[in-house]
This record gives C-alpha cells, structure tokens and sequence, in this order.
C-alpha cells in the first residue's frame, strides 16, 4: 500500500516542524506550504517536500491541495503574535478565517473523504465568564486575532455540519518549545534567565507576573491533531494541560533550570502590562481525554527546563 499522504500549511513553525517529524516518523508522504521553499535551509524538515503556498493568495492554496491530493490536511498556518492583530484587523480576517474557508471549501470540492484539521485558539474564549474553558463554553474574544480564529473556528463547525466533511477545530492552549520565536513571552523569559546564568546580563524587563496562562508542550499538541484526525468521527477538542500557572511560575521554573536565583533580577516595566483579565485562560481538556486518548507527556516544569537548556547551548555557542 502506498503511504498516507499529508499537507501541512504553516509547516516552517514551531507546531509545523513537531507534526512534520511525527508524521515522517509514521511512515506519512509529507508536503509542507512555505511561502519560499527555495528562499533558505529549513531545519528539523528532514524527509518533507516543500510546495509554495501563501495564505494572502488562495490560488497557491488550492492550487497545492490539487497537486498532492492528500488524505490529511493540517491548516496550522496564520499570524501567531496577538498583539499585532490591532495593527490592522482586516489582515487576521483574510490571513486566517479567509485562507480557513478557501481550504475547507476545497478540501470538499477535491475528495469528500479528506480529513482536515484547523488549529484555532484560546482567544476565541475571551472574557467567556467561565473558567476552565471547555469546547461549548461562551465565546466572546477581546481582539481581532480572536474573533478572527472564532470565525475560523465557526466555518469548521458550519461546513462539517453541511457537506459532511471530516474537519475539527482544535483549540489551542499557549503551548511552547525551543522552537518558539523569542519574540513571545516564554522563550524570553528562558531565554533571560539563560543569559543572566551566564553573566550575559543583569535583569530581565516583564510586565505582570500574575497574569495566568495554561502552557503545554508544542510536541504534545500536535500530537493531539493527529488523534484527532484518526478518530473515527469529526469534532472539536480543546487541547491545554488544565492548569493555570502565572507568568511568576514561569519564571521561577526558568531560574531554577538555569541554576539562578529570580531575586533581583525581575524589573517590571508599566508599558508591558496588559489590563487585567476578567477570565483566567485556562482550558478543561477533558473532551480529548475521554474522546482520543489524549494525554500530555510534557510537565510545565520539564517543558521550560528544556527550553533553558536550549538557550544556554545558543547562547554558549554565539559567545566570541
């Protein structure tokens, strides 16, 4: 039998990489959509074709769907920083709930049996008024990245209900690994307590350290999507550890990894806290428990420990 075939948009990041290595791992036929497939070396994509794609052209996504006609679609692609989305809120909308519709409504024109995943986000939760926040929780997002992936969210539910198409919606929780770009606050945290274990500074700059987030490992999510798409009928899942840890714990594990102590070394800035939040963002992800079998292998503890460690090998090796 010929292997499974799978395409993966936004397979360059960090939840990319982790799914593209455990479909490979399974014997899976693997395209990748990246904007420039020639443009450079992209790492930990070692047995992955690369096919352009961009979510501003729907062409390009159609046009890849035809061509490697896969049994598994994994929509992962989107703009990830939320803060950006306030730049211009008709850029989430077209990036994100705009490619979402082209690529489900071409999923069913191609072939009715294709399975396809779209990941969306806590953010559609918002101020839900209820914590944790399982699948059929209220939904009331606080910014255009969220409503935006609401949107995403809501055609899966609508075009799944109507064609019959095997789609989920997996709702992300923050979820983390060495691969998450510094610009986030988790790797920064790793990323300044390694460079103060290694006298490379002297503090690092945080807004509010009570703010609460549910944080798993990248590996473990995606691990999850493709539980999902293997079940034998289509649903949404929420996928988070369910349980709530503040920015203070983060950086608490960080220190400890690096083998330093946090007192002193913290200065908070008033231009990075946030109001804040009337419902802490923690997910109930009992659903893909009891549905799938789903079950992270990650501790918090370990997942930060491992991003630590990854920045303390970076940053050894760009010493002069």
């Amino acid at each position: 039998m010929s292997p499974r075939r799978a395409l993966i948009t936004g397979v360059s990041g960090q939840d990319g990489t982790y799914l593209a290595e455990q479909l490979v791992a399974e014997g899976y036929d693997v395209t990748g959509l990246v904007r420039n497939p020639g443009d450079r070396v992209l790492t930990h994509l070692e047995g992955v074709s690369l096919l352009h794609g961009d979510l501003d052209d729907a062409s390009t996504l159609v046009d890849a769907l035809g061509a490697v006609r896969p049994h598994e679609l994994y929509h992962l692609a989107a703009p990830t920083f939320v803060p950006a989305s306030w730049d211009d809120p008709a850029v989430p909308m077209a990036q994100i709930a705009g490619a979402t519709g082209t690529l489900l409504t071409a999923a069913h024109r191609l072939d009715p049996e294709l399975r396809v995943f779209v990941a969306t986000s806590s953010e559609i939760f918002g101020d839900a008024g209820e914590s944790p926040q399982r699948e059929g929780s209220p939904k009331r997002p606080r910014s255009p990245y969220g409503i935006a992936k609401l949107a995403a969210h809501q055609l899966v539910g609508v075009l799944r209900e109507r064609h019959g198409l095997f789609a989920v919606s997996g709702i992300l929780y923050n979820h983390e690994s060495p691969r998450r770009p510094v610009r986030f606050l988790p790797r920064k945290v790793t990323r300044g307590a390694a460079a103060i274990a290694l006298g490379l500074q002297d503090e690092l700059v945080l807004g509010d350290q009570s703010a609460v987030r549910d944080w798993s490992h990248a590996a473990d999510v995606m691990r999850g999507a493709r539980l999902a798409l293997a079940a034998d009928a289509p649903g949404d899942y929420v996928f988070a550890s369910g349980v709530g840890r503040t920015v203070g714990d983060l950086v608490q594990a960080a220190f400890a990894a690096a083998g330093v102590s946090a007192e002193g070394r913290i200065r908070v800035d008033p231009a990075f806290v946030r109001p804040p939040e009337v419902t802490p963002q923690v997910g109930d992800p009992s659903r893909a428990r009891d549905v799938l079998g789903w079950r992270p292998e990650h501790s918090f503890e370990a997942t930060i420990a491992e991003m630590v460690a990854a920045d303390l090998e970076q940053l050894r090796s760009e010493r002069p």
